[in-house]
């Protein structure tokens, strides 16, 4: 049980940047401090054999050009927010629109193309880090003084946690997830459509075409998106055009962390379950990369990961009926996710 630091590269900038090797049992995690970014996570298949299962990237560079967000810490709202546009108290708020008309993971310069502090916390028995940001009042638009921080903890038996705080001077809105993108055969080894899935989740968020929330929560009842009883995503994604990319809203019976999610690969062996506090999760099943040059020579085409990117839902400043995502002086929006991998 360890925590390594190293070098990872220097920015235009001349700012230096660093990667944090976690070790815990038989399981490595890897984080750079650009972007609170998870780098890489070797998790042992049925034959002891570990392997990343996070795509990415191997050097700064990629990390620092466009990219579709890999390991990514996401701020400060993450998701969409229609029209980029959004009411406090009568007064509007125009952010950047990153994604055709409307506001996407942050903006232009979210959360994701910062560098955060770091302050390792414990190494053993599990290690444990903290990055740490203040987003200005104003920076890309939103209203308030904004400290984030976002802590990673390696267990020996296979959980990776992820503790997100925020506190802010001004009223605003906060809405923190991490981007990262799995593949449980391992990175660069093919699609992610012969995983199995179950949620524990009866409703989803229907958008529309520019995959902004209609303001309605959909049954999902035996339907395409319908993975309560657990199914292979390639069956369901044939039923379902552009793949997926929606809103699930976790079922749950009160506050506090909920396990919603098993995802099982049959080659590997390998199985991941997720545990939220937050009221949904995003699927994503890679339905926009294309042609990327990942980690080893690795080519990542359309569904090479899935996501499952706990938050509250797209376009909540937007939707009265959603879950408030409005943070006042004086309150801490804290909220926590557990990815845990077995055999």
């Amino acid at each position: 049980m360890s925590i390594q630091k190293k070098n990872f590269g220097t920015l235009g900038t001349g700012e230096d940047v660093s990667l944090y090797v976690l070790k815990a049992g038989d399981f490595t995690a890897t984080f750079t401090d650009y972007g609170a970014i998870l780098v890489s996570l070797l998790v042992p298949d049925r034959r002891g054999v570990a392997e990343d299962v996070t795509l990415g990237f191997s050097t700064l560079a990629g990390y620092t050009g466009k990219h579709s967000f890999f390991g990514a810490t996401v701020g400060r709202y993450a998701n969409r927010i229609a029209k980029a546009r959004f009411s406090l108290d009568g007064a509007e708020y125009q952010l950047a629109a990153n994604n055709g008309e409307n506001h996407l993971h942050g903006g232009i310069k979210g959360f994701d193309k910062y560098i955060w502090r770091a302050e390792i916390l414990a190494e053993n028995p599990e290690p444990r880090i903290r990055f740490s940001r203040t987003s200005p009042d104003g920076e890309e638009g939103y209203p308030g003084r904004l400290e984030a921080s976002v802590t990673f903890t390696l267990c020996p038996a296979g959980d990776l946690s992820i503790e997100y705080e925020a506190r802010t001077d001004a009223k605003t809105i906060v809405n923190l997830t991490n981007h990262s993108y799995f593949n449980l055969k391992g990175e660069g080894r093919g699609s992610i459509l012969d995983h199995s899935m179950k949620l524990a989740c009866s409703r989803i968020a229907p958008v529309g075409p520019t995959l902004i929330p209609t303001g309605e929560l959909a049954e999902v009842a035996n339907g395409p998106f319908d993975f309560r009883a657990g199914a292979i995503i390639g069956e369901k994604i044939v039923h379902t055009p552009g793949g997926y990319d929606h809103n699930y809203v976790v079922d749950r019976a009160g506050p506090g962390l909920v396990e919603f999610a098993e995802v099982y690969e049959p080659l590997s062996g390998r199985r991941m379950r997720v545990s939220t506090t937050l009221p949904g999760c995003q699927f994503y099943s890679g339905n926009f990369l294309s042609a990327i040059s990942g980690k080893r020579g690795s080519l990542y085409d359309k569904h090479a990961g899935f996501c499952l990117e706990t938050q509250f839902f797209p376009d909540s400043p937007n939707q009265p009926s959603f879950p408030c995502v409005v943070l006042e002086p004086g309150q801490v929006w804290a909220h926590e996710t557990v990815y845990s991998f077995s055999l």
